[in-house]
């Protein structure tokens, strides 16, 4: 085990209580799974429902040219795709309710997966409808779309929402969304609020299956109110609120490494946040510079009272600026967001696995997990020394609570492996991994840190015995 010294600007390492106890066993999980099952049933009854609706408004019947069987798919691929739509933008707005039973990055992904089939739907909406029409009138399709936008109601704010769709998609492609900052891509994904609000004039003012139908428009009005509802308030306003009531600002930064720093945010109250360790919040500092600009820091510390800590590595961009923050600095948080708690444990013995920055959910869960001295085993893969922030606090924590530390310093031993290059390199990743956690199996993993070290230790494990549910991750995935 490598041995740090003393941060002579460091504050006398004082840790919370550890939680008392926490509920154990396959139980706690099932009853997750079922909390998921409920709430996707709903978004499944919605999609029945509107093709009900359309079912019963006579949606199959006449179908006896290419005429009527191509408006009978621009009404029914617009149903379905708006009510996806709602579906997908509920995912992203971090509503607490949602948050507690998926976490963001599998909120994120579903988000991410609902993008294509709903922007193929709006195409095909958009063809067949156009299509239709210029059959009816005898005209080509360009001819007839200019004129419908110039005759229809609400015609061309619908057509600006279906291009502002299309941007969104482009830029959430994989390709696309490695070439832009976070701070790019969240404003062109504000569009996606644009394309919901533009459709809405368009979908109940123009659309047959919903104009002048009661039942259809209490469902959708019912069902943009609360999407949108949800959004005002957890996305915008429960932010700036409560940040403001707890009076929330920069307290302190200390240095923790060569490249990142500890910001201590002071405020009244802050138990109400019901924040937990290994949770993260985003968080804005009120500058002239910086507060239209939103990022994600997990807690490094438990959260008492009165202090939330966030250690910030310098990546570039605002952490930059972060590193040098001045006391007193003004701060807005939205969350706290994910499930990379001690809720989701189902076993008495943990295994506690960071890489780099990775370090600050694991340190806050290591000084605040209920456990006996034995039952947590802390892995911590560095570069070297001075890459290495929290490490003298997670040796601390360690001996305190008579866990296990490893940490592991030096270059890969291959470029597949997760590991340092050592006396046992004939051994596999998982095989020192096991000896390294000889419980591994029967344990609750959390691992945090870039997302290809992440699926290397997920890769080992699944090789090592640890079944999927007790494997738990999250990297704020956007």
């Amino acid at each position: 085990m490598t041995s740090f010294g003393t941060n002579p600007t460091r504050r006398e390492l004082v840790l919370v209580e550890p939680n008392p106890r926490v509920k154990l066993g396959k139980a706690k999980w099932l009853g997750v799974l079922r909390g998921q099952d409920l709430v996707e049933s709903l978004g499944w009854l919605s999609i029945m429902w509107v093709v009900f609706t359309f079912l019963i408004d006579g949606g199959l019947v006449g179908l006896t040219d290419l005429h009527a069987a191509l408006s009978a798919i621009d009404r029914l691929s617009a149903l379905i795709a708006t009510d996806l739509l709602l579906i997908q933008t509920l995912l992203i707005a971090r509503v607490p309710w949602l948050d507690k039973l998926y976490g963001h990055d599998r909120a994120t992904l579903t988000h991410k997966r609902l993008g294509k089939p709903i922007l193929y739907l709006v195409i095909l909406h958009f063809v067949s409808v156009t299509w239709s029409y210029a059959i009816a009138d005898s005209k080509n399709v360009v001819d007839e779309f200019l004129t419908m936008i110039n005759s229809i109601p609400d015609l061309l704010t619908g057509t600006i929402a279906f291009v502002l769709m299309i941007i969104v998609v482009i830029t959430s492609i994989k390709i696309t969304r490695s070439r832009v900052s976070y701070e790019a891509w969240y404003l062109v994904h504000l569009l996606a609020y644009g394309a919901v609000m533009l459709a809405i004039p368009h979908q109940i003012n123009v659309g047959t299956d919903i104009a002048g139908k009661p039942l259809a428009q209490f469902f959708w009005i019912g069902a943009y109110l609360f999407v949108g509802l949800n959004i005002l308030w957890f996305r915008l306003l429960s932010p700036i609120v409560l940040s403001g009531l707890h009076g929330l600002k920069v307290s302190e930064a200390i240095a923790e490494s060569s490249d990142s720093t500890s910001i201590y945010i002071s405020g009244r109250k802050l138990k109400s946040f019901q924040a937990k360790s290994g949770q993260f919040f985003i968080i804005r500092l009120v500058t002239p510079g910086q507060w239209w600009r939103a990022h994600p820091f997990s807690l490094s510390a438990a959260p008492t009272d009165n202090t939330l800590r966030f250690t910030v590595g310098n990546r570039g961009d605002d952490t930059a600026l972060m590193q040098t923050i001045t006391p007193g600095t003004r701060v807005i948080l939205e969350g706290p967001y994910g499930v990379f708690t001690e809720d989701r444990r189902t076993q008495e013995n943990v295994v506690l696995i960071a890489a780099g920055i990775g370090a600050p959910p694991i340190r806050a869960l290591a000084e605040s997990i209920a456990a006996r001295p034995g039952d947590v085993s802390i892995i911590y893969r560095i570069r070297n020394r001075n890459d290495a922030p929290l490490a003298e606090e997670l040796q601390e924590i360690a001996k305190r609570r008579g866990f296990y530390l490893h940490i592991l310093e030096g270059s890969r031993k291959s470029p597949t492996s997760w590991l340092p290059a050592g006396n046992d390199d004939h051994l596999d990743d998982d095989e020192r991994l096991i000896s390294l956690c000889p419980k591994i199996a029967k344990s609750d993993v959390y691992i945090c840190g870039p997302a290809a070290f992440t699926k290397a230790v997920e890769k080992s494990l699944g090789i090592a015995g640890t079944p999927v549910n007790q494997i738990h991750a999250e990297e704020f995935a956007w």
